[in-house]
């Protein structure tokens, strides 16, 4: 089973920012697009953001649209997103996943969690002051 691996949460004051790392150890991201959701307990998890392989193309939440920024280095075989501008609103548990399924990601289309095969473990954000 592949496992991905998130870094690079924290904690942070309204208005901060932090950039979150996705690694695959063992496994090329390269070929597929890469999704980041996020979860806060009792609530469903929410896609945040997609980039693609081929293309680079990218989708954001409309929550998060101009804030965040995902990018791609796959001579590293790392995924990043990027959050500033953070509110107490994004706090939560932020995953990134692989979507066997495609190489690009559908225009204004949410990420379809499902088609993520897999997943890393989370890695915690937390905003406040």
């Amino acid at each position: 089973q592949v496992q991905l691996v998130e870094s690079g949460g924290g904690l942070v004051q309204p208005g901060g920012s932090l950039r979150l790392s996705c690694a695959a150890p063992g496994f090329t991201l390269d070929y597929y697009a890469i999704g980041w959701f996020r979860q806060v307990p009792g609530k469903e998890r929410e896609g945040v953001s997609c980039i693609g392989y081929s293309d680079g193309s990218t989708y954001y939440a409309d929550s998060v649209k101009g804030r965040f920024t995902t990018s791609r280095d796959n001579a590293k075989n790392t995924v990043y997103l990027q959050l500033n501008s953070l509110k107490p609103e994004d706090t939560a548990v932020y995953y990134c996943a692989a979507n066997l399924m495609r190489s690009t990601c559908p225009v204004g289309a949410t990420p379809i969690q499902h088609e993520y095969a897999y997943w890393g473990q989370g890695t915690q954000v937390t905003v406040s002051s």
